[in-house]
């Protein structure tokens, strides 16, 4: 290393890491690496600089108008996928800080696990999984958002650490502790991000839907309550404490009790049953698909006026019907709306 590198500011945050962290923790001087080498910024580690990435980029934006379980909601307190990717980033670094782990990598994995995720929530995923001949899920868009659709074909060159915490979040239905290495990821950050994830999204959607009066308190499962708490707030502090304390018994890996898990478990089942797919919520789902797919055809029989019109940003060296799935998935709530409205309502004749 040359004297220049080691006067770097970076470099002395580097070496502050090294003493304070975890000996399991993610270094940031230790990173694999980005797909494109480049000079690493002199002031900001490069887990922080992926944070900074990706809070710049308009996938991040966008996502301020995108549904997390209630569609284009008019109350001003109902969660958007922005500030589900928020709580997700604050659940994720209280973990990580706790378990002196490293906070900027398990931030920049937060903020950037969700930035392909489709208009409507997981109603837009499931048209798009169904019309496109690849198929298609949010985490593998997420991780094309980063690595070529931002900055015009670009990407944001993250580290490969980030990356793969963005790749491996995702669990649907699946366990929430997956013991399938090809689902894991290969930081202890990335494996934060991934709880964080169902602790956020389990006790917001569940709020959300008292909100809605899609379901009543006295409906959750008292076995979960009881275990979890009554509360909004004791719930998460109990899930997030738990975690905590059984990873701290068990250094180098991350562990949730039995107890709590099943409990978690329970909630996220009770949440599939009584409100994503509800007949209230359900309805809106199918409203919502039949908007996208009406799109999505018409853009199939008219493939220059995307190009043309709408999405002038298109990948020259992707096929057509991949840059049709990037444009309807990186749309907004609105913007949908918006252009279906244009596309096939008819408007006022504006005579003078």
């Amino acid at each position: 290393m040359n004297a220049e590198a080691t006067t770097t500011v970076r470099y002395e945050l580097e070496q502050r890491e090294r003493s304070l962290l975890a000996p399991f923790a993610a270094f940031s001087a230790d990173s694999l690496g980005r797909k494109q080498p480049e000079t690493e910024c002199r002031y900001r580690m490069t887990y922080q600089h992926d944070r900074d990435r990706i809070i710049h980029s308009k996938a991040f934006r966008r996502l301020k108008y995108k549904t997390q379980v209630f569609l284009a909601p008019s109350g001003d307190h109902y969660r958007t996928r922005l500030t589900h990717t928020l709580e997700v980033a604050q659940i994720a670094r209280t973990i990580a800080k706790a378990l002196f782990l490293n906070e900027d990598l398990t931030e920049a994995i937060a903020l950037g696990h969700d930035l392909g995720h489709t208009p409507f929530g997981h109603a837009g995923e499931a048209v798009l999984n169904r019309l496109h001949p690849g198929g298609f899920n949010h985490f593998q868009q997420s991780l094309r958002v980063v690595e070529i659709l931002e900055k015009e074909g670009a990407g944001l060159n993250l580290s490969l650490e980030v990356r793969d915490g963005i790749i491996k979040h995702s669990k649907g239905k699946g366990k929430i502790l997956s013991p399938a290495l090809e689902h894991t990821a290969i930081t202890l950050e990335g494996q934060i991000v991934r709880l964080a994830d169902i602790i956020a999204y389990v006790n917001h959607d569940l709020d959300d839907a008292i909100r809605a009066q899609t379901i009543k308190a006295e409906q959750i499962p008292k076995e979960c309550q009881k275990i979890l708490g009554d509360s909004h707030p004791q719930r998460i502090n109990t899930m997030v404490t738990d975690i905590i304390d059984e990873s701290r018994n068990n250094p180098g890996s991350l562990k949730i009790s039995a107890e709590v898990l099943e409990a978690m478990t329970g909630l996220r089942s009770f949440l599939f049953a009584n409100v994503y797919e509800s007949p209230a919520v359900y309805s809106d789902f199918i409203k919502a698909s039949r908007l996208l797919e009406e799109i999505y055809n018409y853009f199939q029989n008219h493939p220059h006026e995307l190009r043309e019109e709408y999405y002038p940003g298109y990948l020259d060296n992707c096929n057509f019907i991949d840059n049709l799935r990037d444009f309807i998935a990186s749309m907004t709530d609105r913007y949908a709306f918006s252009l279906y409205e244009k596309l096939f309502l008819p408007h006022p004749w504006n005579i003078k």
